[in-house]
């Protein structure tokens, strides 16, 4: 269609004002095209000067916004400052400290045997070691020990120190008094084993004067406190330093015995419930036990 034409149709069909403010709006609009495509003067529209003052308020607050980088012609959204990789280090520190000390808690409590249970830690054969490990000690006469010079032997082992005042001496009695029942009597040999879970006042030399008082046969062994404790954990035996008045201390232990038979697997745990002949029965019957 020809401008002139639609000027002039646009000129005869003049479109009423409508009443809301958009559709004012939009007619506004083509008003001011046609004024300017057809050089006629621009009429007044009025409008609710309420609703004016909001529309310029609206296009100055959108102007502005637009002036700005960033700006929106709705609104301003603020934005936090990104967090310090600080915040989110240190709890994680911290709880890996944490978990860390809990773990080697629980694996000490699990390989530990609890006190006064001796006599439901049976330990009977499945496959290979359940209890027990290689070591490397020293006796009392400071040679070096190992798990191999026993190889051939039964051996009763005990973990206990020399300066235990009451259940150290009896178990270490007990343990003499039952060797020498099974071999004066049954003609079997078990060879006593000594280890001492306070190397720091433990030497070679205080360890041999000590075992002397009960029985010679008994073999002391002691070493350097990481390699006892290791060994402590490997035949699950409870020890804890208690610190007493004046600087000394005592060791509290699960005074456990472990009948190891000549492969050098543990094959029964006794704790401080027997006596020393029922001791030695049941170490008889674990022996004919094996050789059946």
């Amino acid at each position: 269609m020809p401008v002139s034409r639609f000027l002039f149709s646009a000129a005869k069909h003049r479109l009423k004002p409508p009443s809301s403010v958009l559709q004012r709006f939009l007619y506004c609009r083509r008003k001011m095209v046609f004024c300017f495509c057809s050089g006629a003067k621009m009429p007044s529209i009025e409008f609710d000067p309420s609703k004016r003052i909001q529309a310029c308020s609206y296009m100055k607050s959108s102007r502005q916004s637009y002036g700005k980088p960033g700006g929106s012609p709705v609104m301003n959204v603020e934005t936090k400052a990104p967090r310090s990789w600080s915040t989110y280090a240190i709890p994680a520190v911290l709880l890996g400290f944490a978990g860390l000390a809990t773990l080697v808690h629980y694996n000490d409590e699990r390989r530990a045997v609890p006190k006064g249970q001796g006599q439901n830690c049976r330990c009977d054969k499945v496959q290979g070691l359940i209890i027990g490990g290689p070591f490397t000690l020293v006796d009392t006469e400071n040679r070096p020990v190992t798990e191999r010079n026993f190889l051939g032997n039964w051996v009763l082992l005990y973990f206990g120190y020399t300066s235990s005042p009451d259940i150290g001496p009896e178990q270490v009695q007990i343990m003499a008094k039952a060797v020498d029942t099974l071999e004066s009597k049954q003609n079997i040999k078990i060879l006593p084993v000594f280890v001492t879970i306070d190397p720091q006042r433990d030497t070679p030399a205080q360890l041999r004067a000590y075992l002397q008082e009960f029985d010679s046969r008994i073999v002391g062994l002691t070493g350097y406190v990481g390699t006892l404790r290791k060994m402590a954990q490997d035949f699950r035996v409870y020890f804890k330093k208690v610190e007493e008045e004046g600087g000394d201390y005592l060791v509290d232990s699960s005074h456990n015995m472990y009948l190891i038979n000549p492969s050098m697997e543990v094959s029964r745990c006794f704790g401080v419930e027997y006596t020393a002949e029922e001791l030695a029965e049941e170490i008889r019957k674990e022996l004919k036990r094996m050789s059946t």
